[in-house]
């Protein structure tokens, strides 16, 4: 994931037509799943993480929705939750969670599910129409001065609702659906797609940088091959045949809750959903710490 950005050549941009119209199938079919999880909640104080309400995490997501808004449009446009705006360039995933999702809570009063569930089907309803015409391939600033295509965007505002769907319905033993090829379009969209455009400072910490060179590749059945480089604290994005010292198959959607720590790497091997091996398989933890998500 450069800072900077890589020739186009060394990685295959993943935004094609048909991913553009899968992710936005997906942020609508989501959208409404979440809102109706939401409404179905019997009390919304009950807690759905370590620390956030059913009513909580609904704003937060309904908050990242409506700021979406503004960023996936082709004009400027304030964010519809300005007190984030000091807070974007600078994110880190080691800080946004104290910053900018503090921030965006805080400023974003609403707890009530029926109107947050109101504004999140409004705020996914606007982002649709704001970008039914555009190129989703349309490069648009992100959080931690990183870059992503408008596509991304809303790959990153599926995984939010699939995510946090799981966390609503885990709290109060509701069902809940993490579709494959819906998952899939986060690693393909987001994780590729930051790595190729340049992730800015996301990956900034105060850790002494580990010299060498680890590369992994990634493999599922709902994406395509591709290998990601670590090499001294830089990680770039490579297409599958650079030679590899570990090798990851995966299944999208326990692979999101990976990344994102509801799972362990033990669970969702245990669950035959992540698989590990390679010439040095052993140096996996140390790409991830680098390469990493709140």
């Amino acid at each position: 994931m450069p800072k900077t950005g890589i020739p186009p050549a060394a990685a295959a941009s993943r935004v094609t037509q048909d991913k553009w119209v899968a992710v936005r199938a997906a942020l609508r079919e989501a959208g409404d799943r979440f809102a109706d999880l939401v409404l179905s909640v019997p009390d919304p104080s009950v807690l759905a993480t370590k620390d956030w309400s059913v009513a909580e995490t609904a704003a937060h997501v309904t908050g990242i929705a409506m700021n979406y808004t503004a960023m996936v449009s082709e004009g400027r446009r304030p964010l519809p939750i300005p007190e984030v705006r000091q807070y974007v360039p600078v994110t880190t995933v080691d800080t946004i969670h104290t910053g900018l999702n503090r921030v965006q809570l805080e400023s974003f009063p609403e707890r009530d599910p029926v109107r947050l569930a109101a504004r999140l089907r409004g705020a996914v309803a606007e982002i649709l129409s704001i970008t039914e015409h555009t190129d989703p391939a349309r490069v648009v600033p992100w959080l931690g001065d990183s870059r992503l295509p408008v596509a991304g965007v809303l790959a990153h505002m599926v995984n939010e609702l699939l995510i946090h769907g799981w966390d609503v319905a885990r709290a109060v033993k509701a069902p809940w659906r993490m579709p494959e090829d819906q998952a899939a379009l986060f690693f393909e969209l987001f994780l590729v797609e930051i790595g190729r455009n340049g992730y800015g400072h996301m990956l900034d910490d105060d850790r002494p940088v580990r010299p060498g060179r680890i590369a992994v590749e990634f493999r599922s059945a709902h994406t395509a091959p591709v290998t990601f480089v670590l090499e001294s604290g830089v990680a770039t994005v490579a297409e599958p045949d650079v030679p590899a010292d570990v090798r990851v198959w995966f299944r999208p959607s326990t692979m999101n809750m990976v990344l994102f720590h509801r799972f362990t790497h033990l669970q969702a091997a245990l669950r035959g959903s992540l698989r590990v091996w390679g010439r040095r398989p052993w140096l996996l933890p140390a790409f991830l710490r680098k390469v990493r998500l709140p």
